[in-house]
């Protein structure tokens, strides 16, 4: 992507396979919110990998990251405010990375041998796994030095895993990768030189308590193909080996994924993943978005849409002018590496059965 603003601003994020993962749309999100004046804070309200977050960070915005997740909170406080130098991290990986590997409880639940399958990881990675996060517990490191060894841990499971991503379902034969070895490395920080925040939270909460210059939404949308209905399946469900790692509390297991017991389908998740429609049949994450563009207090307000997500441009369409002013509507269309600015005139890209992403920038009329 020759044009693209990523490379000439030197802004570079890591992350893991995710479902959500906002990688390629970054140059896009960094080129519109460069063209913005007096923006100095920033909010990310579903980071999920906090890729967006590390971006804005980099380029001097004062970032607030913003998730429910324990991973998305560890992954933020890595990026966005462990400030040691690498060094300190450095030994204490490579201490990690010396250890031998033992049969514990993640080796347990989710490691196989070779002649095995259907399971995330090689038996000798979870070993390896098991040695290393018991370690770290008696290592008695400060929450903020923990989130960066923490880090470290998971893009090297990442690395290794036999997964196309989630872990709500495993190959069926092993990946090259998972025979790889799990060895840590540094996650690749950047000098943080702006006020950033980490919030572990509901959305609502953290816009109902502040105030931003720009706010950037990313909700986890349900798919809007009434011919295959949605998962029910949650994104703390899709990520549970990442929780438990992190919190370390061996919890109560089901399913053949040996999924957390507090990832059921049936457990409270994100509104905004709801698949039902209300009682007017209106779509239940439609009316929490709309709520959302509602309550947000913030100068400029910056949304992700897929165009297989549950709502229509219609409904976009009239909760932002109904709560300010759209000033740009930008398509993506990742196989061409373009982006196009488009009319709500034009026809809605969902028609030609192709998968594209959207930005839609507007500016909002002050909350009272």
């Amino acid at each position: 992507m020759e044009s693209s603003p990523f490379g000439a601003l030197g802004v570079k994020t890591e992350g893991i396979k995710y479902a959500g993962s906002k990688k390629k749309i970054i140059p896009y999100i960094v080129q519109i919110i460069s063209e913005l004046e007096g923006v100095k804070n920033v909010l990310d309200g579903f980071s999920g990998t906090t890729r967006v977050s590390q971006a804005f960070a980099q380029l001097g915005y004062n970032t607030t990251s913003n998730d429910i997740s324990a991973w998305s909170e560890v992954f933020a406080t890595c990026y966005l405010k462990a400030g040691k130098e690498d060094k300190y991290y450095r030994e204490i990986i490579e201490h990690l990375n010396s250890l031998k590997g033992v049969d514990g409880w993640f080796t347990e639940n989710y490691g196989a041998d070779q002649a095995e399958k259907k399971k995330p990881f090689q038996l000798k990675n979870t070993r390896k796994l098991d040695a290393i996060r018991q370690e770290i517990e008696q290592l008695n490191l400060e929450w903020v030095d923990k989130c960066v060894i923490l880090t470290s841990l998971i893009i090297a499971l990442d690395k290794v895993d036999n997964t196309l991503g989630h872990y709500a379902a495993y190959l069926s034969d092993w990946s090259k990768r998972s025979y790889k070895d799990l060895t840590l490395k540094l996650p690749k920080r950047f000098p943080i030189t702006s006020e950033n925040k980490v919030v572990r939270g509901d959305i609502f909460d953290t816009i109902g308590k502040n105030e931003y210059d720009l706010a950037y939404f990313d909700p986890p949308y349900g798919s809007n193909n009434e011919k295959m209905p949605p998962s029910r399946v949650r994104y703390s469900a899709y990520y549970h080996i990442w929780t438990s790692i992190i919190q370390n509390d061996t919890p109560a297991l089901f399913g053949k994924a040996n999924r957390r017991e507090d990832t059921r389908d049936t457990q409270a998740g994100s509104v905004f993943e709801e698949f039902r429609k209300d009682e007017n049949g209106h779509f239940i994450a439609m009316q929490s978005l709309r709520r959302l563009i509602e309550e947000t207090r913030a100068r400029y307000f910056l949304l992700s849409y897929s165009s297989g997500g549950r709502a229509t441009k219609e409904e976009l369409h009239q909760a932002m002018t109904e709560n300010g002013k759209l000033l740009k509507v930008v398509e993506i269309d990742y196989t061409k590496n373009v982006m196009a600015n488009m009319r709500w005139t034009n026809e809605w890209i969902n028609s030609d059965g192709k998968h594209r992403e959207y930005l839609f920038l507007m500016e909002k009329t002050p909350n009272p």
